[in-house]
Order: structure tokens, then sequence, then C-alpha cells
């Protein structure tokens, strides 16, 4: 047969190579890891009209920060399958009008762990022996040896806050220094941070003993402000304080007065709550050191970026499971298992909100009739939430199983056919180290498949799942869900739907419930107090 007949009898897209538009400056290794199989673009992404010219028809494409993709760019990208992001953060890529539009989000979240624990190291150092000061000092024409003496690491005491990737290899590193390390992070099993040689304490023996912290934790509703003006008065005044990890943790403005006052002797600051960053209060004191959020910026990290997300893309372009999808799973998954992956990644999210730390051992347990079938993504799913927002570094299917791991928890998938009340269950069944028992339950209803919490702890309910909820414990007795309506009413929150499950007339009950907004911490406080509640907890599902 003739090869041009042939040719021209192929529909264009069946004969076009998939499109990839690399948006921002790239290593060369990059495109070496993307290969031939790609026409290759480029456009400058920071120009937003040369942007949403030069994406209309691409199949993928690679930005850095300063590409902003949101749903007026994904509205244009009739074509788009994949978003990649060349590091870590997710800010400048609208993730969830991206699952919407069924545009698979990628990222490279082990790509910079070394060079944000180097950077952070080098904070210190320049902290410690205000090395930039006295560099302007000494470039001046001045030679002050005595107005920049410093201070040793040595047999100091660090306290770190998170033990992720990050945290971890800041903790081993200034071990070498020769500094005593403790811990704060109620998601790492005691023995396990033992085993590295750190001691885990509260967070206020934290604060009150350590001569210098250093901040490894993801930025989440219950992070945000955790170091402010009550904490700082329990320092030492001679501690030393550094964030190289998301700007908002540390109270920007209590640190300041705090390192005003001498009530911190120095800080090193990588990251802010608004950045681009170029003024602000710490920028006035002599004793503290600042840069750009520079805890990526090494080439080594950058290459390690590029490299990432292209091997994503192609994985993405060619069908196949991608390991750093951060919303929607690619790869060869039966059709009747994939509508249940987010519904396990958000049991995963409920789980630790309601454990409040790591269990020891986790069942997820699969029923009905997809048990059949390979529900392995199931189990990774369900790992990514219960680590989602309780670890510094971006939480993916191949890093879920290794954070699970690292923090000392068994994990095990169950498969069972069986499924009495639901053509298929999805439950998962913790014991934590105390020895409480902790489970929740799930099953997507109807054609649309959607998602229901059926069982919390042994209760019975069934209610829809959503962005902001709340399960509440308590002895059973009457009044008690009038005074949860009046203090949420008081607090302006609005109950969207309750279910009242308990195990018999006036033992236990639970109240499982679905609201408008955040329920303010205030208000959670006032409700456990006045019901004598035996657990109150919010859960926030939002991206």
């Amino acid at each position: 047969m003739d090869p041009t007949y042939t040719s021209q009898a192929l529909d264009p897209d069946e004969r076009r190579k998939p499109v990839v538009l690399i948006a921002e400056q790239l290593s060369d290794a990059t495109l070496e890891a993307l290969g031939p199989d790609f026409e290759i673009r480029f456009c400058d992404g920071a120009n937003r009209a040369e942007l949403l010219a030069a994406i209309v028809d691409v199949d993928a494409v690679l930005i850095r920060s300063a590409t902003k993709i949101d749903a007026e760019v994904l509205g244009v990208a009739r074509r788009l399958k994949v978003v990649a992001r060349a590091g870590v953060g997710l800010d400048n890529v609208d993730v969830r009008a991206a699952t919407q539009a069924g545009v698979m989000v990628v990222n490279a979240p082990q790509s910079n762990i070394v060079s944000a624990a180097e950077h952070t190291i080098g904070l210190l150092l320049a902290v410690a022996r205000h090395i930039p000061a006295a560099d302007a000092s000494l470039r001046s024409g001045e030679w002050q040896r005595s107005r920049f003496t410093g201070v040793e690491l040595f047999d100091k005491t660090l306290g770190v806050l998170g033990l992720g990737r990050v945290g971890v290899l800041v903790a081993q590193r200034l071990a070498a220094f020769g500094m005593k390390v403790i811990a704060y992070d109620p998601y790492v099993q005691p023995g396990r941070a033992a085993q590295m040689g750190v001691r885990l304490v509260p967070l206020e023996e934290l604060l009150t003993t350590s001569d210098v912290i250093t901040v490894h934790l993801p930025k989440t509703p219950e992070t945000v402000g955790l170091i402010g003006e009550a904490e700082l008065a329990k320092v030492k005044p001679s501690v030393l304080i550094i964030n190289a990890a998301r700007g908002g943790i540390i109270d920007e403005h209590a640190l300041y007065v705090a390192l005003k006052d001498s009530r911190v002797a120095g800080a090193g600051i990588d990251v802010f709550v608004q950045e681009p960053c170029t003024e602000s209060s710490l920028f006035e004191l002599d004793n503290v050191v600042v840069t750009p959020h520079l805890g990526a910026s090494t080439k080594e990290a950058q290459e390690k970026a590029g490299v990432s997300v292209a091997r994503s893309v192609r994985l993405a372009l060619a069908g196949e499971l991608v390991p750093d999808a951060v919303n929607v799973q690619g790869g060869v998954i039966a059709e009747d298992v994939r509508p249940g992956i987010p519904l396990a990644e958000k049991l995963g999210r409920i789980f630790t909100a309601l454990a409040g730390e790591v269990a020891v051992q986790l069942d997820v347990e699969v029923r009905g009739e997809i048990s059949g079938s390979d529900v392995k993504v199931l189990e990774l799913a369900a790992l990514k939430g219960a680590f989602a927002g309780i670890v510094e570094e971006q939480v993916s299917y191949v890093n879920a199983p290794l954070l699970a791991a690292e923090r000392g928890v068994e994990v095990r998938l169950i498969r069972n056919p069986d499924s009495p009340d639901y053509r298929n269950l999805v439950t998962l069944r913790g014991t934590l180290a105390s020895g409480r028992q902790v489970s929740v339950g799930g099953t997507l209803v109807g054609p649309k498949h959607a998602e229901r919490l059926v069982e919390v702890e042994g209760f019975d309910i069934e209610i829809e799942l959503t962005e902001h909820m709340a399960v509440l414990k308590y002895v059973d007795r009457p009044g008690v869900i009038g005074v949860i309506g009046r203090i949420l009413g008081e607090a302006g929150v609005n109950i969207a739907g309750m279910q009242v499950s308990r195990d018999r007339k006036g033992g236990k009950a639970l109240v499982a419930m679905t609201v408008d907004s955040t329920i303010p911490q205030t208000a959670l406080d006032a409700i456990a107090r006045e019901i004598d509640a035996e657990d109150v907890r919010a859960i926030d599902l939002t991206e």
C-alpha cells in the first residue's frame, strides 16, 4: 500500500505529536528527559496575553513560579491534559479548576528538600555569626571585630517544628554540629523519632528549652500563626528562629516586636505572608537575615524538578500511572475503581482530623464488587489524604507509603467481596499509640458517584462529604442539638446537613454535620464546654 495514501487517510489528531509548552526557563536536562516524542514550543508564561495564545492547542505545559494557571487559562486550553510545576509549591496553579477540567497537575515534591535544608542551615549560620552585617561593614571600609561577636551552635539545643523530610535533614546535619535535637510533631511516633536521635516534646517545652528553633511545617489553617505573641513570650531571649518553610506560620509582627524588644536574639527568614515581599518591618532590624524565598533556588534542585516533571508528563501523555499527580490520577485503573480514588483520599483526611495524630497501624478495607479489582490505588489515595496538610512536603501517591513507613505506621490493604449494606465500601481503621481506635467509612451513591460518609468510629450515619464538616461525641440527652445550633448561629455558621447516631438511648451519641463555612475555634470550644462533649473535631476538606 502506498504510504503516502495511508498518511493522508489518517485523522490529523492521530498523526500529530503531543505538544508540550515550556512557559518558563528550564534546564537542558528537562528537555532531554522529555525526549524526541513531543513537539516542543516555548512562550513567556509571565506574559498573560502570550500564554493565553500559546496554550490553546497544547497537551501539556511546564511552568515554574511566574506562570499563573487559573480558570481563564484552563478555559482556553482545549487540549490540555497536564500542568507540570517544576518545583514543590502550587500557589500559582488553581488545582481545583484543573481537577474540574480533568487536567492533571503534577509537581516535583522531592526536588528541593536538600536545598531547603541547606538554606535553613545557611540562614542559621548567617544569623549566629552576623555574616551579612559583617560583610557589609567590611566592604564599607570598617574593621569592627568586636561588634560582630557571634555564638556557637555546639552543645546548644535545636528545636525542630515539623519532622518531615526537610526537618529530618536539618536535624541530621545540625546534630553533626554537636547540637542536641528535640522536635514537635504530633504526627510522628516517638519510637521513630528516637531512631533518628530526636526527642519528641510538646510545643511549650520546645519553645522554652530551645536555643535554636527551625520551622518545617506545611501552611494549613492549624499552623497559620502557630508561633505568635503568646508563644514568643515563652522562648529564651537568646533564641535564634529560622523559617524557610512557609510564610505566616510565624506571626511576622509578633516576631518583629520580640526581636526589637530583645526577647528574641535573632532570626533568619526566607518566606513571607505576602510574596513578593520588598517591604517589611523585619528589614529594619540588624539581628535579622532575610532572603527572597531561596530555599529551592539551587541549580541541582531546579534540574531535579525539571527532570521529575518531564518524566511525569511522559507518563501522563502515555496514559500510564503518574506517581506525582496531585489531583487527577492517571494510569491503568479499573473504571469502577477510579471514582473511589477521591473518596479514599478524603476519608484519609477525615481520619487524621479525627485522630489528631498518625496511627500505629492503619487498615484500608475495600468491600464489595470492586474488591476483585486491583484496588492498591485506593490504599495510596487514603495514605495521601491521611498525610496531606500534616507534612511540609507535597504528598503524592509515590511518597505517601514512604511517609507512613518513616513515621512507623503499619499499613494493610484488606479486600472483602462481602458488603451487605452498600455496593462498595471503603473503610479506614486505625490504632493510635494510646490504644484508641478510630474508623471512618465512605461510599459512592448513584450514577454521579456522590460521596457519602457512612460510618464514624462505629456509629452508622449517612451524610454528604463537603468542604467544611464537624464531628462531635457526647452523652445522649435532650437539648444538645439546640445548643449546637444556637452557638453556630451566633458564630454566623450555617448548618447544611446533620446526622445524629447513638449506641443506645442515654448512651454515647455522635453528631456529624456539614456547614457552609469554617467553624471558628471559639465556637468549637463553646460547644465542647456547653454540651460537655467527649470530643469535638472540625474537618476541612478544601484543597
